[in-house]
């Protein structure tokens, strides 16, 4: 019976949990859709999200581009099948590895600092503050910090599959010796708008969760300093495991069959 006790509290514990991020996620939604806005937080979190991201997610995407030309042709080698290293290239990178890396960069940059920032304000009551000064906490640090995550990541995707492919161009035509015509015509022959399209629709879900799970648990965040980090702590992991789950529903509602 104290088995079936503890499976009994942690799916109680698991439900509340989720009944807390449901309600929270409608009053940001339900707030974010109403005046007043505040632009010039808005275009700080989009400067902070987009801009302070690029050299991080850049990095990634042409190092990942790299890779995967050198691992395609080696594997491709063993099938004669060399001319299709451009094409697993740009497809991988437009539609999984630029979005997942990009939004696994940002979520453990990004999403830790907000935790930690609202953390910090819940910790000395300047939340509290906000709610005495008739400031809605949700207009402002929920709901700007959600629309520069939605509008930034598509933007961070587009740029790391620009630079992703360019690294695979790198290695292909310097290192593997493609003819540099023959590479790009691979590369935009067989690729989609579909693939580019997925993958900023993917861009735009993750900017969202990573958002609203950095907001979240640094506004539950508990009294002192451990419950800051253990809210960072939570707000990094749960954005990652809802990054690959989110990526599965959506690959499979954009390429099932």
């Amino acid at each position: 019976m104290n088995f079936v006790a503890a499976i009994g509290r942690l799916l109680i514990s698991f439900f509340e949990a989720v009944g807390r991020i449901a309600m929270f996620t409608g009053l940001a939604l339900f707030h974010s859709l109403r005046p007043p806005y505040y632009p010039r937080l808005i275009a700080r979190q989009m400067i902070d999200i987009g801009y302070y991201s690029l050299p991080v997610v850049g990095l990634t995407a042409i190092f990942t581009g790299m890779v995967l030309a050198l691992q395609s042709y080696s594997g491709f080698a063993r099938f004669s099948a060399e001319s299709a290293v451009a094409t697993v290239v740009v497809i991988s990178i437009t539609r999984e590895l630029g979005p997942v890396l990009a939004a696994l960069m940002v979520a453990g940059r990004i999403g830790a600092s907000m935790a930690a920032e609202i953390g910090t304000m819940r910790v000395t009551e300047q939340i509290d503050a906000l709610t005495t000064l008739s400031t809605n906490p949700y207009k402002y640090l929920v709901m700007p910090r959600l629309l520069a995550g939605i509008a930034m990541m598509p933007v961070l995707v587009l740029v790391a599959d620009i630079i992703g492919v360019f690294g695979g161009y790198i290695i292909g035509v310097n290192k593997l010796g493609f003819n540099p015509a023959a590479y790009l015509k691979s590369t935009f022959e067989y690729l989609e708008f579909k693939d580019v399209f997925s993958g900023l629709v993917k861009a735009a879900v993750f900017g969202f969760i990573i958002t609203l799970m950095g907001c979240y648990h640094g506004y539950h965040s508990q009294r002192g300093a451990q419950g800051v980090g253990t809210a960072t702590i939570n707000a990094v992991v749960s954005a990652l495991i809802l990054i690959l789950v989110f990526n599965y529903m959506i690959t499979e509602l954009f390429f099932s069959r």
